[in-house]
């Protein structure tokens, strides 16, 4: 089935709301696991009302929402009533440190914070008494002790403090507005006034925290996030029957824009999990919605294919044998996909990994399991996407061709033709905020962006990465040494949960964050003495070590490994914050 191109008045977050909650006014849209599903008519209510009662306490175009919250369906509806009505909403990944969120609300000069309850006491009461406005997103409650409107000069008639009969007033208006015209009022793109959106305004402020330790505010247009949702119809059909499981953060790019906006965009319906998703909620939760779209980072299926996939290939010596022979582990990677795809609930049609490099082992099995899976590659910058393809048309160890409108260009190519990736097109972030010496850094007077990525592009146009530039270890030939490339060939062993290549005196050694439940399911290392433990553990690296070097270039053998033992504190995208580790000093 051919689906028809939408195409929308202006691209504005504003204009892609309106279209939705008139084209798809009786489907359903947002809802927890087993919950009803509200109706995008009922979205739109909702917004209505979170709208109003912003207007009641002074938020005014251009100002600064903070929306700290887990997942839920309340999550979008405070998306939707800030950047609809020209606020700039900033979103906060709830596993930042406190210290983060405070300095990220303080740095945007945010006037109005959406918390909840999990969240409530990671932030000092005195510090949200800055605010105007504070509301306990689980129940959409102004939390009246810790808000002020009078704090700028707005005075709310007699009795219409409460959210309640704000929310009373907002419905009487929804009720005219129905009975005069069930049609979105047209904006003009051109001229902005206090209640109208343009493309260029500011929609999100986007706080990153990336593998280097600088956390930049991410400045994104309406243009710049919309141009996405439009531009993602020439890559994959989404259909108002489609159902999403969202299992990412969605203060994280690639989940609000991937799997919120494109399916509220087309009509789909989106499930959020209440609780953390361990494997059991999620096969709980998959088993219920069984959703047609999933996105996910590459550490979520690379556990699965770890600890539910490669022991039944392992632990039978003749399987383990047959397993070596090509035709006969085709065939049981397909056996194994199609249980997998049952696991997921059975229909899903597209599995969207993004975020950070996946597995080439793991790839591979996806593809001979037949898993619809497919690579999309951006950054927050980027909004995100800035190349991919659908499940069909995917590639081994490629990403895919440049997002429709959107220009790659790789920069001082070597001799195998691998450079720096360079972006342009209307999905490139305005700057950086509060920050024109990083903003001069990666973005250029003719419009391009230093991803500061490395990779190549294919003849056919499909882009293939290699590592990010600030991570590459120049060998002592002068070859071009990617580390990422060395951990992934690490973390293919079962008893491997992570590992951290560096240099260190011009020798690369490996940091090694091993499985210990499974260590001591196979060898019993409880109870016995830290001597032994030790020496067991020290066997067990040196083993790997030289099975590694036997399977990379002798230019990138790794001369020593050590045990980490504490986790390695990574990003939101469960990528190693990799300066902890490997700066003079640590």
């Amino acid at each position: 089935m051919n689906k028809q191109f939408i195409e929308l008045p202006s691209l504005t977050i504003k204009a892609l709301f309106e279209h939705s909650i008139v084209e798809y006014a009786d489907k359903p849209a947002l809802s927890k696991v087993d919950d009803t599903p509200m109706t995008y008519s009922e979205l739109k209510e909702d917004v209505i009302v979170v709208r109003e009662f912003l207007k009641a306490y002074g938020i005014r175009r251009g100002d600064k929402v903070a929306l700290y919250s887990e997942n839920m369906p309340n999550w979008g509806i405070v998306y939707f009533a800030v950047t609809t009505m020209g606020a700039v909403i900033v979103p906060i990944l709830p596993d930042f440190h406190e210290s983060e969120v405070r300095h990220i609300i303080r740095h945007a000069e945010c006037k109005a914070l959406f918390l909840s309850e999990k969240l409530f006491d990671t932030i000092y009461n005195e510090y949200m008494a800055e605010l105007t406005l504070v509301v306990r997103i689980n129940t959409l409650e102004v939390i009246e002790e810790l808000s002020s409107p009078n704090k700028v000069g707005i005075a709310l008639q007699k009795g219409e403090e409460t959210f309640r009969q704000i929310k009373s007033a907002a419905m009487s208006k929804i009720l005219k507005e129905k009975a005069s015209e069930n049609q979105p009022e047209s904006e003009d793109a051109e001229v902005c006034e206090d209640d109208q959106v343009c493309e260029d305004d500011v929609a999100a402020i986007i706080y990153t925290s990336g593998t280097t330790g600088s956390s930049k505010g991410v400045v994104l247009s309406h243009k710049n996030i919309t141009y996405e949702a439009s531009a993602a119809q020439m890559m994959v059909d989404i259909y108002p029957e489609d159902r999403f499981l969202s299992i990412l953060p969605l203060a994280h790019t690639f989940e609000c824009t991937v799997g919120f906006l494109i399916p509220m965009f087309n009509g789909a319906s989106v499930y959020y999990i209440d609780k953390a998703p361990t494997p059991t909620i999620l096969v709980k939760a998959m088993a219920s919605v069984k959703p047609t779209f999933m996105l996910s980072v590459p550490l979520i299926i690379e556990k699965i294919y770890k600890n539910k996939i490669q022991p039944n290939f392992q632990n039978n010596f003749l399987i383990r044998m047959l397993y070596k022979i090509g035709f006969i582990r085709k065939a049981l990677n397909k056996v194994a996909g199609k249980k997998l795809m049952e696991t997921f609930g059975g229909e899903l049609r597209f599995f969207g990994i993004g975020g950070a490099a996946l597995s080439p082992h793991v790839e591979a099995f996806l593809r001979e399991a037949e898993f619809p899976y497919c690579i999309g590659y951006g950054l927050t910058e980027t909004a995100p996407i800035l190349a991919g393809t659908r499940p069909e048309l995917t590639r081994y160890r490629a990403i895919g061709p440049a997002l429709q409108g959107v220009e790659l260009k790789i920069v001082d190519p070597d001799e195998h033709g691998v450079g720096t990736l360079w972006a342009r097109g209307p999905n490139v972030m305005m700057e950086y905020y509060k920050n024109p010496e990083k903003t001069a850094e990666v973005l250029k007077e003719d419009g391009w962006f230093n991803t500061e990525d490395l990779g190549f592009i294919d003849k056919d146009g499909y882009l293939y990465l290699s590592g990010r530039s600030k991570n590459v270890i120049i060998g002592p030939g002068g070859e071009n040494i990617y580390p990422e490339q060395i951990e992934a060939a690490i973390n293919l062993n079962e008893f491997v949960a992570d590992a951290l290549v560096y240099e260190e005196e011009g020798r690369l050694c490996a940091r090694v964050h091993l499985d210990y439940e499974k260590l001591d399911a196979e060898f019993g290392i409880k109870g016995k003495s830290e001597t032994k433990v030790h020496e067991k553990i020290e066997k067990l690296l040196e083993e790997m070590r030289q099975d590694l070097n036997t399977r990379v270039s002798s230019f990138s053998r790794v001369r020593k490994f050590i045990e980490q033992r504490e986790p390695f504190v990574k990003t939101p995208t469960k990528k190693i914050k990799r300066y902890l580790y490997t700066e003079p000093g640590r």
